[in-house]
């Protein structure tokens, strides 16, 4: 055989080679979930680990340990976010512990952008304050880019996103009936 033409032979089946491993670690990184709540409806998530790997984790381990099974979306404000994931419904509660923050005003470098479906990480003013509470975005909120941890994406279920958006809130986007998580699972 022709030494040029077999090495062009063998890059090319080693780079066919290559592309489905490349692909199928890129899928590794990719975590499902699902929401379902109380009363019907499910919400269907993508977790991308590759940004933001404490947060995913931190998110994977509270949800494999029940600990969002039962709580509220206890801040809707229409237009900007649904907010769920404090066990006081306050929205001041947590887990117990704080992790650190995986955005660009904390040194990380996260490139998913809060368009609407994106789940992200509340925090307080501090920037390693998240631990358990997470909002949905409703609309493009680019403006939280580089300043919350954008963990994921909402792959099905935007209709029921925008019924919980929906519910009547109270002056301090408190929703006036509970809505409730019947439970979140890793898939």
């Amino acid at each position: 055989m022709n030494s040029p033409r077999f090495i062009r032979v063998f890059v090319i089946l080693c780079l066919l080679l290559a592309l489905p491993l490349s692909s199928c670690s890129q899928k590794a990184d990719l975590i499902q979930a699902e929401i379902t709540m109380e009363g019907g409806g499910v919400i269907r998530l993508e977790l991308d680990s590759s940004a933001a790997p404490i947060t995913v984790e931190n998110f994977v381990k509270l949800v494999q340990d029940g600990f969002y099974d039962g709580l509220t979306f206890h801040r809707i404000a229409p237009g900007f976010v649904i907010q769920g994931g404090d066990p006081d419904g306050s929205g001041s509660g947590g887990p117990g512990y704080e992790i650190k923050g995986e955005f660009s005003l904390n040194g990380w470098k996260n490139p998913i952008q809060h368009a609407r479906g994106v789940i992200s990480m509340a925090r307080s003013r501090d920037y390693d304050t998240a631990g358990s509470q997470f909002f949905i975005v409703l609309e493009d909120a680019f403006g939280l880019d580089g300043g919350y941890a954008a963990f994921g994406h909402v792959t099905e279920g935007m209709d029921v996103v925008d019924r919980i958006a929906a519910v009547p809130t109270d002056g301090s986007e408190h929703p006036l009936e509970p809505v409730v998580i019947q439970s979140i699972r890793i898939l």
